[in-house]
């Protein structure tokens, strides 16, 4: 893989079950905003889907990759439903419920900050 896509795997494999992101986050994560449909390119190439989770990454509007990869749009909510993610209908993942933003915790928290030792008295 070259360096575009390690960087794209790297955002992937972060992404925590039951979560989303878009590609349009992942490519401006990585520093290059213009380019979520590269983002989408390299993840075709997956290497191993039980590492970099590429089913967890969908449309800005929550919608599912009808050319996902592994299966088509059934797989992919399937692989969603079983995590837990919760859907607005069929097509679209309910993106305000469990929209991730690459850089933070599941609960949403800069991950550059220790919160441990934050929230210690």
């Amino acid at each position: 893989m070259g360096a575009f896509s390690d960087k794209v795997f790297e955002v992937v494999r972060c992404i925590p079950s039951g979560y989303v992101t878009t590609y349009g986050d992942i490519a401006r994560s990585i520093g290059e905003p213009r380019k979520s449909r590269f983002v989408g390119y390299a993840l075709r190439n997956n290497p191993d889907p039980s590492i970099y989770p590429c089913h967890r990454v969908v449309f800005k509007d929550g919608g599912l990759a009808k050319n996902y990869i592994f299966g088509g749009a059934d797989a992919q909510r399937k692989l969603l439903a079983g995590e837990g993610v919760p859907f607005a209908d069929d097509a679209h993942v309910d993106i305000a419920r469990c929209r991730w933003t690459p850089g933070s915790d599941a609960l949403g928290r800069p991950t550059d900050i220790d919160w441990e030792a934050e929230m210690a008295e």
